[in-house]
């Protein structure tokens, strides 16, 4: 629940190279997953359903998992599933871009094609509206026809996605990753409609357990990420909401508290986990610091970043204790 302090250019594009690489691995989905709750909340889309292989243990974190994202989160295909679609999804038509008039398998095959292909151009990568699509291309036949989830075509006939949704233009064979479709959110997600509930002030979806438990935030997943940039709504990676209520992609955030020796929310300076064993560790190493006598009896006026209170402190170089909840994340003010 901690706020993080702006990265340099050369971290972020590290980052984002961070990024398109982990969204090559785990792209598969088009509907956003909804959170899912243990201390803290993660927020992810249906299309980016990450594999956890982190040693980062989320048992133990002070920050709430929000469950699957969007229809387009990437999760592990299921491989007894026929082989149709593309690496994001198994569906059995392509999408007719209404920007471009190409057909692309998904979403994310027409952006990225066009990302490479016009940047080489010199123009602006244009983004294919999912929700303005009007036909769909047969992946058996070839035939272009109305959105819908069946051909059209009566020597052909087949069906175009186990789950369909007509508002989201969504198709997928998979239901083992239980898509519903989020009227609050406007878009598909994955997870099961009974394993969450939509925050009306937050703007996503949130696991049950989360409901009445969670710090809100006017729109907080329709900002950026704090360290990557990237937009978190429609992200393609997990997301995270911290005891402050700001979110984050997952793997920023591990990443963060993996380098940090304080690890604080990049936006508002709260502690992002529990540091009371750090806290009392400060205060042993104080105790063994004797400042010179000219500086001994000097106290300082501090704002504690975690308890937001004010007030005065003894004054040392290894750190300031605020003495309303014993955090050293603090500043002078």
């Amino acid at each position: 629940f901690k706020l993080c302090l702006p990265v340099g250019v050369r971290q972020h594009q590290e980052w984002q190279e961070l990024k398109k690489r982990t969204n090559k691995e785990e792209a598969q989905m088009d509907g956003e997953q909804a959170p899912a709750a243990t201390d803290l909340v993660e927020l992810v889309d249906v299309e980016s359903e990450l594999d956890d292989e982190s040693e980062f243990d989320d048992s133990e974190d002070d920050y709430s998992d929000l469950g699957q994202g969007d229809d387009e989160t990437a999760a592990a295909r299921d491989e007894s599933l026929p082989e149709r679609g593309c690496q994001h999804y198994r569906r059995g038509c392509k999408l007719v871009a209404p920007c471009c008039g190409e057909a692309f398998w998904c979403r994310f095959c027409h952006d990225a094609a066009k990302e490479e292909g016009e940047q080489a151009a010199g123009a602006v990568p244009h983004k294919l509206d999912r929700h303005a699509v009007t036909q769909v291309e047969c992946g058996s036949c070839n035939l272009r026809q109305p959105v819908a989830q069946v051909c059209t075509n009566k020597s052909c006939g087949i069906s175009f996605g186990n789950y369909f949704c007509r508002i989201c233009n969504f198709f997928d064979d998979d239901l083992e990753k239980e898509p519903f479709h989020c009227i609050g959110c406007g878009i598909c997600r994955v997870g099961g409609r009974d394993k969450f509930f939509h925050c009306d002030t937050c703007g996503c979806c949130y696991a049950v357990e989360l409901r009445n438990n969670h710090r809100c935030i006017q729109g907080s997943m329709h900002q950026n990420c704090p360290v990557c940039q990237e937009n978190l709504f429609n992200s393609t990676s997990e997301c995270r909401v911290l005891r402050c209520g700001h979110t984050m992609h997952r793997d920023c955030l591990r990443a963060l508290v993996s380098k940090a020796h304080l690890a604080r929310c990049p936006l508002c300076a709260v502690s992002i986990t529990d540091s009371m064993a750090a806290w009392a560790q400060m205060d042993a190493d104080i105790a063994r610091s004797i400042m010179p006598e000219e500086y001994r009896d000097q106290s300082v006026a501090v704002l504690c970043n975690d308890c937001h209170a004010t007030g005065t402190t003894a004054f040392h170089v290894l750190g300031l204790k605020c003495l309303a909840c014993g955090s050293y994340n603090t500043r002078r003010t």
